[in-house]
This record gives structure tokens, sequence and C-alpha cells, in this order.
């Protein structure tokens, strides 16, 4: 069963992350005077792009039970909430679908973050059985987001 879940995982995140980066700017807009975009000033991108990335690690390390790698790749994200809800109140940040809901986007963000560092937790003490639940759940949260927030 586990190695099931670890498969389907592995499956996953190709659908969810893979090419995320190319369709940033379609997806999520980032408003300015001028109506420029950039995914280097808009916060929930580079929090987006800088996740997929970790994820790609995170489930390769679960799968070889490598708490420790987990975890060093999850610290890259330290900070990444912090500046996508500071472009959130400065208004550098909006969603694509549902724009309206931004409270329950930044409540479901936090929520997001509080499962990476139980993830991260876990990893330090090398509990492959934790890992791979919360990995999930974090896969989980992740089409839950997308489907809510994301054309």
């Amino acid at each position: 069963m586990k190695n099931i879940a670890l498969a389907l995982t592995l499956i996953v995140i190709p659908f969810l992350f893979g090419g995320y980066p190319a369709v940033a700017q379609e997806n999520h807009t980032h408003h300015t005077g001028s109506g420029a975009h950039s995914t280097g000033t808009n916060p929930l991108i580079e929090e987006m792009v800088t996740l997929d990335g970790v994820f790609r690690n995170v489930v390769s390390a679960v799968v070889l039970g490598q708490g420790a790698q987990v975890h060093k790749a999850l610290e890259s994200m330290h900070g990444t909430m912090e500046k996508t809800h500071e472009g959130v109140h400065a208004g550098t940040v909006t969603l694509p679908k549902n724009s309206e809901r931004m409270t329950e986007f930044v409540k479901m963000d936090k929520q997001f973050h509080e499962k990476l560092e139980a993830l991260a937790h876990a990893g330090q003490h090398n509990d492959q059985k934790e890992m791979l639940s919360l990995t999930k759940q974090l896969l989980d949260r992740c089409v839950q987001c997308h489907q809510l927030f994301r054309k």
C-alpha cells in the first residue's frame, strides 16, 4: 500500500507542478500601474516556483527514506509565506479566480505552511510514515488551492 501511495505521488507531482513557472504569468497576475507582468515581483509566483523545486526534492527524499534531505529541501521555503502575505497586503498578489476570497487564501496558505513545518520536523526525526502522510496531505492541499484560485 505504501509503495502504491508513493508511486501515485510521483505521478501526480509533474501534473501539479510541471510547467508551473512557464504558465505562471497566464494563471496568476501581478498588477502595477502600467499593467506589466513579472514573475520577479509577484511573491506568490516566486513562492510557487520555489515550492515546485522543493516538492521534487521532498518526494524523492521521502521515497528514499532520507529525512535529513526532506528537512534540507524545506529550508528554502522559510520566509516565502511572509513575503506572499506582504504582497497580499501591498496588492502585488492577486488571484486569477475567486479573488474576493483572498482572506480564505491567506488562511489556507498559513495552514499549508504549518504542514510544511510538521514535515520538516518529521524529516528531522526521519519518521518515514509521517513524512509520507504529510507529503500526501500537502499535495492534496495544492490541488485544493489550485482548484479554488487558479484558472
